[in-house]
């Protein structure tokens, strides 16, 4: 990724999507940090009122949503769930623009990292949609090509 050519909006949301459950993380607003938000349960609340509300609370200027590919880098059911979700995501929010980067592994970056941290996979839990979005933003800022 050229990152001097690549255009970055901050603060951004970063977006773990998932049937079940949705990680959120956000940068600071320089881009610099992410940070773990929170994990929305997607039978208990709205997942596009809950982000408008994020956006708006924390002035987000980018939505970042990991897109699942293969290995192979082709896309199948799970890629086609968040595409319908990312166009969702844009009706309801037409004024902050949304980028897609291949979140390949991010959950098991995620819990690579909480492992190395102490937390044990039961600890993990409740923090790994939302640790996989921190990772969605470090690719989306380039830090994955630092790791």
């Amino acid at each position: 990724m050229d990152l001097a050519s690549q255009t970055f909006l901050h603060p951004a949301l970063g977006i773990d999507f998932g049937q079940a459950r949705i990680g959120i993380a956000a940068t600071d607003d320089f881009g610099i940090m992410a940070h773990p938000v929170e994990t929305i349960d997607v039978e208990r609340t709205n997942p596009h009122r809950r982000i408008a509300e994020l956006c708006r609370l924390r002035k987000i200027r980018q939505l970042v949503l990991g897109l699942p590919l293969r290995m192979d880098g082709s896309e199948g059911d799970a890629a086609a769930r968040v595409r319908k979700f990312a166009t969702e995501l844009s009706n309801h929010l037409p004024e902050i623009p949304l980028c897609m980067v291949d979140e390949s592994l991010t959950t098991q970056d995620a819990a690579e990292k909480l492992h190395r941290a102490g937390k044990s996979s039961r600890k993990q839990k409740p923090l790994i949609d939302q640790m996989a979005a921190v990772e969605i933003l470090h690719r989306w800022l380039g830090w994955d090509d630092l790791e």
